[in-house]
Formats: C-alpha cells, sequence, structure tokens
C-alpha cells in the first residue's frame, strides 16, 4: 500500500470547525465507547495525521490562501506574485489581522492539537492488556510527536498562544494565552518523551508515522530555534546512529519517486486519487510554472558556481547562460527560460513570471489531470517537513555556534555538498576559517540545499535577519512588489481578528496592537 495515511472516519470530533474556540470544545469526542481496541487508537492517531494535511498546513493551497510550503515566500527566497495569498501582502506591508493566512494557520494547528489531546488522553488510560505496552508507547509517542509540531509551528509563528494540553470541556473552552516560554517547555517535553517511546522504524507497510528520528530531529530543530545549541547537539548526535542518509539524487527527493528516501526523516504523505487527501503544493499552471510563487533573482544569484565560487568571481560563470557551469541544486531547483516545464506537452518555460524564473522544486511536470489555468488536480507528492540534510546542517552549525571548530564541521558540510558534486570548505573557502566566516559559510549552504521547503523564514527569524532579508527582496526590484520592512509585525503573526472577537480572554500580540 503506497501510503497509510486514510481520511479519518469512524470519530467525531466536536470541535472540528474552521474556527478555534467558536462554539464548540477542540477536544471532546462524541462516542464514549471508542478507543477500546488496538484498530480504534490507530484510527484515531490516523485522526491526528489527516489534520496535517490541512491545506492552510502541509498540503498547500494553489491560487488560495498559503499553507506551510509557501513560506519561502516570506523573505528573500520567493516573490508571491498573488500577493493577496497571504505572503506578499505580509511582504508589501498590507496585510492585518483579519487574513485568512493567519486565520487558517492557527485553527488548523489547534484542531490537530485538540485531536492530539484527546488521543493521548485516551491512549494513556488504554489498559496495556489491550494493545501491548510497545504498541502503546509507540501510539503515545506519536500523537505526543504531533502535538509538539502542531505547537512548534504556533510558537514559531505567533510566539504567545493558548496551551491546551488536556481535553476540554465545553465550559473551559475560552482560555487564555500563554508565554512563549511556557510553550517552548511543552514542546520540549513532549519530544523528549516521544523520542523516549517512539521506535525507530516500522514495518514497511508502516512507511511514514513518526519514529524516535522525527522526534528528535524536531528537537533539534526547535532548540536551533532558541539558541540551545547544546540541546541541538545533543538531539543530533542520537540521530547519526538510526540509520539516515542523503539520498544520491538531489532533484529525486522532491518527487513521488524519492517519498521512501533514507533522507527523509519526517514526511507529511499524500494520496492524488483520495477525496480531501490530495496536496496542491506541487501543483502549477499550464501557462508558467507555479505563476504565484517565483524564485526571486536574489536567490538565483546565491547558488555558486561547480568550482565552488560565487558567479561574482567565478571564471565559469556566463551571463548569457547563467544556468551553465552552476551548482546542480539551482537546475533542480529553479527552471530558467526555455527550460521545458510540462513533458507531457512539451511545453517550455517562455520567462512570464515577474522575476523571469519558474519554481521548479515539488512541482509537477506532467498536466495529465489537469484543465483550465490549473494544470493539475490535488496530486499525491509527499511533503517532506525534516530530511537528514537539514540534520547534518543543523549539527555543523550548532557546533559552529559552540565554538567547536573541529573537522566535524567541515565534515558535515562537506557531506551535504559533496551529494551534488561541489567542492569541500576546505578546497574552497579553506581549511582554518574563522567562526565568523564557517558561520556565513554555513547560512549559504542551508539557504541553496534548502531552498523553497519552508523553512527561509525560520531561519530568518532566528538569526535576527528578517529585516536584511526584507531589504534584499525590495532591493530586487521585483515589478509590483513594493517590499516594506514594518519593525515587529514583520516578525511575527497577529492573533487572527475572530479568535479575539469570540474570546476576551485573548489578547493581541504586542507588534499588532
Amino acid at each position: 500500500m503506497k501510503k497509510i495515511f486514510i481520511l479519518f472516519m469512524g470519530i467525531s470530533f466536536i470541535g472540528c470547525s474552521k474556527e478555534f474556540l467558536e462554539k464548540d470544545s477542540l477536544t471532546q469526542i462524541a462516542d464514549a465507547n471508542f478507543w477500546q481496541t488496538e484498530q480504534d487508537v490507530q484510527l484515531g492517531i490516523n485522526g491526528v495525521y489527516d489534520a496535517l494535511q490541512d491545506r492552510a498546513l502541509y498540503s498547500g493551497n494553489l491560487n488560495a490562501t498559503a499553507g506551510l510550503p509557501m513560506y519561502d515566500c516570506l523573505g528573500d527566497n520567493l516573490h508571491n506574485n498573488y500577493k493577496w495569498e497571504g505572503p506578499g501582502n505580509f511582504m508589501i506591508g498590507i496585510i492585518d489581522p483579519t487574513h485568512a493566512m493567519f486565520r487558517t494557520l492557527w485553527s488548523a494547528s489547534y484542531r490537530g492539537i485538540g485531536r492530539a489531546n484527546t488521543a493521548i488522553a485516551n491512549i494513556e488510560k488504554m489498559p496495556v492488556s489491550a494493545i501491548g505496552q510497545d504498541k502503546k508507547n509507540g501510539y503515545l509517542g506519536q500523537a505526543l510527536f504531533l502535538r509538539a509540531l502542531f505547537y512548534f509551528n504556533l510558537a514559531v509563528y505567533f510566539e504567545d498562544v493558548p496551551l491546551i494540553t488536556k481535553v476540554q470541556a465545553l465550559e473551559d473552552a475560552y482560555v487564555p494565552k500563554n508565554t512563549y516560554q511556557e510553550v517552548s517547555v511543552q514542546i520540549i517535553k513532549d519530544l523528549n518523551d516521544a523520542a523516549a517511546l517512539l521506535p525507530v522504524s516500522y514495518p514497511s507497510t508502516q512507511y511514514g508515522y513518526a519514529t524516535r528520528g522525527a522526534a528528535l530531529g524536531l528537537l533539534a530543530r526547535f532548540h536551533m530555534y532558541n539558541k540551545n545549541y547544546q540541546g541541538a547537539l545533543d538531539a543530533t548526535s542520537s540521530l547519526l546512529s538510526l540509520g539516515y542518509s542523503l539520498n544520491p539524487s538531489y532533484a529525486q527527493l522532491f518527487t513521488e519517486q524519492g517519498e521512501l528516501s533514507r533522507e527523509i526523516v519526517f514526511s507529511v504523505r499524500f494520496n492524488q486519487d483520495v477525496s480531501n487527501n490530495g496536496e496542491t503544493f506541487s501543483a502549477t499552471f499550464l501557462g508558467a510554472p507555479k505563476i504565484d510563487q517565483n524564485p526571486m533573482p536574489n536567490m538565483v544569484r546565491e547558488y555558486n558556481c561547480t568550482d565552488g565560487r560565487p558567479i561574482t568571481t567565478s571564471p565559469l560563470y556566463n551571463a548569457n547562460n547563467p544556468k551553465a557551469n552552476r551548482d546542480p541544486r539551482l537546475a533542480a531547483s529553479v527552471f530558467f527560460r526555455n527550460d521545458i516545464f510540462l513533458t507531457d506537452l512539451n511545453r517550455a518555460f517562455t520567462g512570464n513570471t515577474p522575476t523571469t524564473f519558474g519554481l521548479r522544486k515539488y512541482a509537477r511536470t506532467s498536466s495529465v489531470s489537469g484543465t483550465g489555468i490549473q494544470a493539475f488536480n490535488p496530486g499525491g507528492q509527499d511533503f517532506i517537513v525534516i530530511r537528514y540534510a537539514d540534520i547534518l546542517l543543523m549539527r555543523a552549525e550548532a557546533l559552529i555556534e559552540l565554538g567547536q571548530l573541529t573537522p566535524e564541521v567541515y565534515n558535515l558540510i562537506n557531506q551535504v555538498r559533496s551529494r551534488v558534486s561541489m567542492p569541500t570548505v576546505q578546497s574552497v573557502e579553506g581549511a582554518s576559517l574563522s567562526q565568523a566566516a564557517l558561520r556565513d559559510v554555513l547560512r549559504k549552504e542551508r539557504r541553496v540545499e534548502l531552498a523553497f521547503e519552508g523553512l527561509r523564514y525560520f531561519d530568518l527569524k532566528r538569526w535576527g535577519q528578517v529585516q536584511n532579508a526584507f531589504n534584499t527582496a525590495r532591493l530586487d526590484n521585483v515589478a509590483n512588489y513594493a517590499v516594506i520592512y514594518l519593525p515587529g509585525k514583520a516578525e511575527v503573526f497577529p492573533i487572527p481578528l475572530d479568535e479575539l472577537n469570540v474570546n476576551s480572554k485573548l489578547v493581541q500580540h504586542p507588534a499588532w496592537q
């Protein structure tokens, strides 16, 4: 069976509407006789995974409100041509708390949290005799990991948010915010607990469920965000021995053919032909690839030539053929003029986007099921949340920030470069670099390796580089993209106005008051 995540059926959660705290509890379960057997638990856990497939989370939303796969449009990597989707208006400073990008991310996350809380509460009280200790631990670990993932996104983007860890009664539905620190403590606890409970792997028929590696990978990412570099180092130390490896082909990773790669630590899985279970982040248009998301010129310039040198100094760079002799990750991620972007139609990209570049990474290249301006119906591409290359680069960064400028740092970065046959750090930048120089090398490597995977804004925030990225995007001078940096507002999302209206205990983030 190709994918194990099925639509959530058999349980009716009250509070699965699109609005958080509007009418009903997020977590009450309608059927008191559920959670009795392993089959019940499996269905319940599938329901939590199903929440990840929301359009506002990991499935994306072509030509509509932005989901997490579009978050490289927040910053200097991607230009959001359809600004009303959210990121574009965010970048030009005309967005407000009524926008659906904020509302849907908030409500989808809490819907998932509600389901996770219900699963945790019911799994904890199930007798071991019903499912066995190992399976009980595994299911509980998955629910804890998933709750942490939902809260991770809320904490990164909204900061102070309500921390709900119990099944709510209707009378308890209206709750105040908790501090970012309080939420962080819970995320770290859930991930540590999950890592202790989860197995290293599953049988092939259960591929895709959260593993120990997934919990450790998200823990490392959150420690990096909080500048707890020792915590990130500890988490990645455990990960290195779990059997992950880089996929031989970088380009293949972001296609359906790469979904079972040993590089993938955790992904959100999708089926093409199952109602409401498909994704749209890989969908494109017939006239131009991903016309609503276009690689920014400064991002394209960031890729070095094959000698490891930037285009400003490499003798290999040819301005008349800018795609030639470049880091292979560029051609795997970006369409240039005259590239074929729809293979079945032999349709070439004419450069008809505001940036003259097209988004290739994750984009499907066949129009077999499309009509109208949208080339594709919902598809079956998995979205990679955590992959091993990111683990290697996080570990390298943690070592750099701790001042441990050892050969391991170079080896970690070189592993990522070697996969695409790019020169080593030592052969290009040098073998005895300062902390500042290694930091610059690492940050550039993260940008080109992880481009267009929804992580750029996350990195910019934790590095304190949001304003610089806005300035860079403005200097690209893309038509109708008058980027405006608004201090405070550019670094955090507002609590959606609908939530403030229905819950008097919530207070807007100071930056948006």
